[in-house]
């Protein structure tokens, strides 16, 4: 079951690796759900997301102060999205429009994945979502936007590898100027193997 528009499948294929599907994409069909339901009925969505949201709040939280949770807050919050969740299965399976299928795949795959929606709460070096990502990507495509194009596949390939080296150095709190400066000196610098 699942499937759906904000999950990208490939991701799948990577059998050796475990991820961390995106919580912002999630919450953003939830609340289109939520947007198109009757005004002042209860919705499924909305309790789906107020326990993910909840949930990021206090992994957020424990990664900040470093101090552990208390085991009762997040079990709520995963079976509040849990039974949210499942109601939103019974109530959409009919599944009659393409809206409704829709609707009935975002609710199975908040079950069938509820490890890899909440893989975050239980390594807090896990981000909830994948705008780190998605940012790196962005700069190749607003590259492409500006010029037209990468020139060359040499070209596209240097640029790659300084927005990698770039990146990775920012992520590890590394400014910009000393990675260049070090990359420049011929001491480049490198992450700590882990």
């Amino acid at each position: 079951m699942g499937g759906g528009p904000r999950r990208l499948g490939p991701y799948d294929s990577y059998t050796g690796a475990t991820h961390q599907l995106c919580v912002a994409h999630v919450l953003r069909e939830l609340q289109a759900v939520v947007d198109a339901a009757p005004t002042g009925t209860w919705c499924w969505a909305a309790q789906a997301g107020d326990a993910l949201v909840a949930l990021h709040r206090l992994a957020v939280d424990a990664a900040t102060t470093g101090v552990t949770i208390d085991e009762q807050a997040p079990a709520t919050q995963t079976r509040q999205l849990r039974h949210a969740a499942h109601i939103g299965i019974s109530q959409t399976s009919p599944r009659g429009t393409k809206l409704m299928a829709a609707r009935h795949a975002l609710a199975c795959r908040l079950v069938d994945r509820e490890a890899d929606y909440l893989r975050f709460t239980r390594d807090w070096r896990v981000p909830a979502d994948n705008n780190g990502s998605e940012r790196d990507i962005r700069m190749i495509k607003l590259r492409q936007k500006v010029s037209g194009c990468l020139r060359t596949l040499t070209g596209a390939r240097q640029f790659c590898a300084i927005r990698s080296y770039l990146s990775t150095a920012t992520k590890h709190g590394i400014s910009l100027f000393d990675a260049l400066v070090q990359l420049a000196e011929g001491r480049p610098w490198m992450p700590a193997i882990s």
